[in-house]
């Protein structure tokens, strides 16, 4: 795996263990002059001239939308490949690693999703020339999705150590959570509780790692067990796509609701409300007009922000 280093230039980016805390600073200092081309639509020519190729197969809103977003708010240009099984040369028997090589004679980088863990690494091999960016492998990693949701954080509080936080939902298919975990363990001092059905716990691998890695994790049961003022509750869906069966998913689905209820209960005055989305029920809609509830505001435009920064680096037109 490459390491950063400082030097984002051409670097694939595949997990948070790529980072270090120095390097997360870097991207965070060109977030605020991202924002404000954004916000007040700037034209740009950081990307002009660049071609981007976003090959997604599977679905995506998000995350397909915000990157598409960032390219051309830059100036560049995308190449689209939706459901690529289905509609390309993929359906033929094509493998992933020709395919890659054949993208990369077209553009001057891949944004990757997957439904399988450990693709994005398998094409970052494969490919010869250009930057892979990882839009979520599986049940494996979204390290654009973690790197927003630090800056998030870390734009509310103003700091990424010593934080309390919550993780809720689908702890062991959800691969914004494993992203997010890695990243917070680059920091000293925090205390995240989980927070999920029985069956949707944490691997034990997961769990040893991370607090090998200095993060303090804390299991509960319950709601009644939710720390009161943490800095961010971080709430998320079950991920059927990952069940055998709908019944299996329909049995552990929506036992923890986040509701005006609980937030009068357990919530700080500065607590974040977080949610990667889409959200499927776990969070009242009742609760979208609370200050704190960031999913759908700065949380998710964010998003947008962050990945300007991370493409203009990565692609040599940021330094």
């Amino acid at each position: 795996m490459q390491y950063i280093n400082g030097a984002f230039k051409n670097k694939h980016i595949l997990s948070l263990d790529q980072f270090t805390k120095k390097d997360i600073e870097i991207l965070f200092t060109h977030v605020p002059s991202m924002k404000k081309l954004a916000v007040n639509a700037k034209p740009s020519s950081i990307l002009s001239g660049s071609l981007v190729t976003m090959l997604f197969f599977e679905p995506s809103s998000r995350t397909f939308s915000s990157f598409s977003a960032s390219v051309k708010q830059l100036g560049g240009q995308t190449i689209t490949i939706h459901d690529p099984v289905n509609i390309s040369s993929f359906s033929k028997g094509e493998t992933l690693e020709d395919a890659i090589q054949v993208f990369e004679a077209y553009c001057d980088a891949i944004v990757l999703r997957h439904s399988v863990a450990g693709m994005a690494q398998k094409a970052a091999i494969a490919a010869q020339s250009v930057p892979i960016i990882n839009a979520g492998d599986g049940i494996g990693e979204h390290p654009t999705q973690a790197l927003l949701d630090l800056y998030t954080i870390y734009e509310a509080h103003k700091k990424l150590d010593n934080l309390t936080g919550v993780m809720v939902g689908d702890l062991l298919n959800g691969r914004t959570v494993h992203s997010l975990l890695r990243g917070l363990s680059l920091y000293k001092g925090n205390t995240i509780y989980l927070l999920s059905p029985n069956s949707l716990q944490l691997s034990k691998k997961d769990v040893d790692m991370f607090t090998k890695n200095g993060l303090r994790l804390i299991t509960i049961k319950n709601i009644e067990e939710l720390p009161k003022n943490a800095h961010f509750w971080y709430w998320t869906r079950v991920q059927k796509e990952r069940f055998k069966s709908i019944s299996e998913c329909e049995r552990v689905k929506n036992k923890f609701i986040l509701s005006n209820k609980i937030i009068a209960k357990y919530a700080g005055k500065s607590t974040l409300f977080m949610h990667p989305l889409p959200r499927v029920g776990e969070i009242l809609t009742e609760v979208d007009n609370d200050p704190r509830a960031v999913y759908l505001t700065s949380q998710i435009r964010n998003g947008m922000y962050v990945r300007m920064a991370l493409l203009g680096l990565v692609m040599g037109k940021l330094k």
